[in-house]
């Protein structure tokens, strides 16, 4: 079925769509992975986002029920070059169109994907509506004026719109939603309390810090300080996840006061929530950080990581203040980690689980495991 996808600046782009009629909208970015569109689809970072894989061929080794992280597929649409129909690897139990489908999320191909992210990357990442509408066809600059009535990224807190709305523990390697009983729990393991606050979490996340030890209790965004205090955990973790975080507030202040008491880590918008709540500034990216082959410096070792990211927003590395630059971007230089000179509080901007992509920085886990162990004495 012919579609045409417009970019806010009336940039348009025709092609097909693999999953039937309908229309989507978002902040258009690109991904440079080669591999991993099902973790791409299922990361709840791409909320609100039509991705372009920059790869040709996608969908080849289908989809199977092993490599999603999370419940769903949270980015608006899929854009490609060229989707494969009919998968070939034994782990597959259905095609890409199919998943789409089942998950009423477009899937586009047929467009030129490398003229799309030149586009990007000159002008910076902007709004886009995909639609099949024969009207829209007929007149793209319906499409266009669609686009342009998208919200910007910038201002969007959108934590709360991926974030889970109870509590759950991670049982056997698959999450398990518990009963607060008023407002305390029962920690079941003998290991450090760790509350990790559901902001977009990849499941990869929550199972290597299980595989640290921790036990692990999975919150709301929502959760305010206090109600994290009457968990009495040992330690907080703060994910990655989607959207602008100087739009969230009610997030940045309860950062702010569990910082003070808790060994405190994050990841991705973890790690800018917890930059802004100690007085720095975060900005947004021209195009952002998407793939799986970004070179990242541990400054405190010297190792070059290769590093998966997806980001749009960055900490201001001039607005710190008392805290130690860990790691840096060898691409652009922006700031990709950093540890409080004085508190037990680190964070990285890129993704040390992975899933996709290589393990090179996975030893952040440990070291936030050893941290703890530190400070607690467990």
């Amino acid at each position: 079925m012919k579609a045409i996808l417009a970019l806010e600046d009336g940039t348009l782009f025709h092609g097909e769509t693999f999953t039937g009629s309908g229309e989507a909208g978002g902040e258009v970015i690109f991904n440079t992975g080669m591999t991993g569109y099902q973790e791409v689809l299922t990361d709840p970072s791409y909320y609100g986002q039509m991705v372009c894989m920059t790869y040709p061929h996608v969908g080849n080794y289908g989809v199977n029920p092993e490599d999603v992280e999370s419940q769903k597929i949270h980015l608006s649409a899929l854009l490609v070059k060229e989707c494969c129909k009919v998968p070939s690897n034994w782990r597959s139990v259905k095609s890409l169109p199919d998943y789409l489908k089942e998950h009423g999320v477009l899937g586009l191909e047929g467009i030129d994907t490398r003229a799309l992210t030149r586009h990007i990357r000159l002008h910076g990442a902007m709004r886009g509506v995909v639609s099949t509408d024969p009207a829209d066809l007929a007149d793209p600059q319906r499409v266009v004026d669609k686009a342009n009535g998208l919200p910007s990224m910038e201002g969007l807190g959108l934590a709360d719109a991926v974030s889970v709305k109870e509590p759950y523990a991670w049982v056997e390697g698959a999450p398990e939603t518990v009963a607060l009983t008023d407002g305390a729990y029962d920690w079941p393991g003998p290991g450090p309390r760790l509350i990790v606050y559901d902001l977009g979490v990849k499941f990869n996340i929550i199972r290597l810090l299980a595989d640290q030890g921790f036990d692990v209790l999975v919150v709301p965004s929502t959760f305010t300080a206090d109600q994290t205090r009457a968990l009495a955990p040992d330690a907080v973790f703060l994910s990655n996840g989607p959207g602008d975080p100087a739009a969230l507030h009610g997030l940045i202040e309860a950062v702010k006061i569990l910082a003070e008491e808790y060994p405190t880590a994050g990841i991705c918008l973890g790690h800018q929530l917890l930059g802004l709540a100690l007085g720095g500034e975060t900005f947004k990216l021209k195009f952002g950080h998407h793939g799986i082959n970004h070179p990242v410096k541990d400054l405190a070792t010297g190792q070059i990581e290769v590093s998966s990211q997806n980001h749009g927003f960055c900490v201001d590395i001039e607005s710190l203040r008392d805290v130690e630059l860990t790691h840096v971007n060898l691409n652009d230089r922006t700031l990709e980690g950093f540890a409080h000179a004085k508190k037990p509080l680190i964070a990285i901007q890129h993704h040390p689980e992975a899933a996709p992509g290589p393990h090179d920085s996975r030893y952040f886990f440990k070291r936030f495991r050893d941290m703890v162990e530190k400070e607690t004495g467990k």
